[in-house]
C-alpha cells in the first residue's frame, strides 16, 4: 500500500464509521425515554456504556497490539452492529433496565476495539511507506472529516426519525456499519505492524498501572490536570445527551426529533469551530493551565445559563458556545499533557487519562440524571456547572506545586 492510499482509507473509515455511529447521537436520550426508561435510568444506561469502555479498554488494546489493528477494527464494527440491533429490539419490547445496562456495556466494548487501533494502524502504515508529511496535518484532516460526518449523521438521523420513527435511524446505523465493515475488510491491511509478544491481560494491566502512576499521577506537572479530567469529562457527556430532551421541552414539541438531531449537529459544528480556534487561543494565552482554567470557567457559566433560560433559541446559542469552549480546550489540554510525558510512556499515560475521564462519566451521568428526574433538566444543568467548576481549584494545584518545587514521588520497584 502507498501512503496516499493509507491516508484515503483512513479518512474514508473515519467518515463512514462516524456518520454511521452519529445517526443516533441526536436522538439517543429521547429513544431511551420512549422505550420506557426514566430520566435517571436513561443516564444510568449511558453510564454503563462508559463503564464498558473503562473495563474493556485494556483487553481490547492488547488485542490490537498482539493480533492486529485490522482485526481489532473489524471486531469493533461487528460488535457495534450487534449491539445496535439489540438496542432496537429492547426498544420495541420495552425491556427492563437490566437488559439496557448489559447491552450498553457491550456497546462500550465495541468502541474500545476502535480506541487507539485506528490511529495506530494509520501511523504504522505511514511510517512504513515513508510518508514525509506532518502527522498533525493528517489528524487535523481526520478531525474535520469527523466533525462533518457527525454533523451530517446526527442531523440526518433526527430528520429520519421525524419522517418515520425513532427505530429507523438504528436500522440505518447498522446498515452503514455493515458497509464500514466491508470497506475495512477490503482496504485495511496491517502495513508496518509488528505484533507484540502475546501477554496476559493481568500482566498488561499491571504494566499500564505502574507506568501510569510513575509518569502520570506521580508526575507533578500532569497530576492535577489528569485529576481534573473526571469533572469536565463527566459533565460534557451529560450536557450533550441531556440537551436533546431539554431543548425539545423548550421548543414545545417533544416529538420534533429533527430538532433533537439539530442539537447534536450544532455541537458538531461548534467542535469544528472550537478546534479551529484552539491555535489562536494558544497564541493569545501561552500559559496552558491558565487557558484551561479560563475555558472551564466560561463554559461553566454557559452551562449554568443553559439551565436558567426559557427560550429555545437562547439555549441553542448557549449550547453552541459551551461546546465551542470544550472543543477549544481539548487540543490545549492534549498539548500540555504530551509536552510533559516521556515519549516511551505517552500512549500508556494518555490511555490512563482517558480511563479517568470515563470514570467521571460513570459516576456523574446517573447522579445528574437522577437530579433531572427529581428537579428537572434546568436545575441539573446548574448542578453540572458547580461540578465542572470543581476542576478549577484542582488545576490551580498545578501552578502551586510548580511554584513550591514539588517533585514527582518515586515509585517503588
Amino acid at each position: 500500500m502507498t501512503a496516499e492510499r493509507i491516508l484515503r482509507t483512513y479518512l474514508t473509515l473515519v467518515a463512514v464509521s462516524t456518520g454511521a455511529s452519529s445517526m443516533i447521537w441526536g436522538i439517543n436520550t429521547v429513544f431511551l425515554l420512549d422505550a420506557g426508561l426514566s430520566i435517571g435510568q436513561a443516564f444510568a444506561a449511558n453510564a454503563f456504556f462508559t463503564a464498558g469502555m473503562v473495563l474493556f479498554e485494556v483487553p481490547t488494546g492488547v488485542i490490537a497490539d498482539t493480533v492486529g489493528r485490522r482485526t481489532s477494527y473489524l471486531l469493533g464494527t461487528a460488535t457495534l452492529i450487534g449491539t445496535t440491533l439489540a438496542y432496537l429490539l429492547l426498544w420495541r419490547v420495552h425491556a427492563p433496565f437490566g437488559w439496557w445496562a448489559v447491552v450498553s456495556a457491550l456497546l462500550g466494548l465495541g468502541f474500545t476495539f476502535f480506541s487507539g487501533a485506528t490511529e495506530a494502524w494509520l501511523v504504522d502504515g505511514l511510517h512504513a511507506t515513508g510518508y514525509a508529511g506532518s502527522l498533525d496535518a493528517v489528524f487535523a484532516k481526520g478531525q474535520v472529516v469527523n466533525g462533518i460526518a457527525m454533523m451530517a449523521g446526527s442531523i440526518g438521523g433526527g430528520v429520519l426519525a421525524q419522517l418515520t420513527n425513532l427505530g429507523i435511524p438504528y436500522v440505518l446505523r447498522a446498515l452503514l456499519l455493515a458497509a464500514t465493515f466491508a470497506v475495512a475488510w477490503r482496504a485495511m491491511h496491517d502495513t508496518g505492524f509488528t505484533p507484540k509478544p502475546r501477554t496476559s491481560i493481568h500482566s498488561e494491566l499491571t504494566t499500564i498501572v505502574r507506568a501510569s502512576l510513575r509518569h502520570g499521577l506521580l508526575n507533578h506537572k500532569v497530576r492535577w490536570v489528569m485529576l481534573a479530567g473526571p469533572f469536565t469529562a463527566g459533565v460534557s457527556v451529560y450536557g450533550f445527551y441531556a440537551a436533546q430532551p431539554y431543548l425539545l421541552n423548550l421548543y414545545g414539541h417533544t416529538h420534533s426529533y429533527a430538532v433533537a438531531g439539530l442539537t447534536a449537529g450544532v455541537v458538531a459544528a461548534a467542535q469544528i469551530t472550537g478546534g479551529a480556534l484552539a491555535p489562536r487561543v494558544a497564541r493569545l494565552f501561552p500559559n496552558r493551565i491558565q487557558t484551561l482554567m479560563g475555558a472551564i470557567v466560561v463554559s461553566g457559566v454557559m452551562i449554568a445559563a443553559l439551565g436558567l433560560v426559557t427560550s429555545f433559541w437562547a439555549a441553542l446559542i448557549l449550547l453552541m458556545v459551551w461546546a465551542s469552549m470544550f472543543a477549544a480546550m481539548v487540543p490545549v489540554r492534549q498539548a500540555y499533557l504530551n509536552s510533559h510525558i516521556p515519549s516511551e510512556q505517552r500512549a500508556t499515560v494518555l490511555s490512563f487519562d482517558n480511563l479517568l475521564g470515563s470514570a467521571g462519566g460513570v459516576v456523574l451521568q446517573p447522579a445528574l440524571g437522577r437530579t433531572a428526574d427529581v428537579w428537572g433538566y434546568g436545575p441539573a444543568y446548574l448542578v453540572s456547572a458547580v461540578v465542572q467548576l470543581i476542576a478549577v481549584p484542582v488545576l490551580a494545584r498545578t501552578k502551586a506545586v510548580e511554584t513550591t518545587g514539588d517533585q514527582p514521588l518515586a515509585l517503588r520497584a
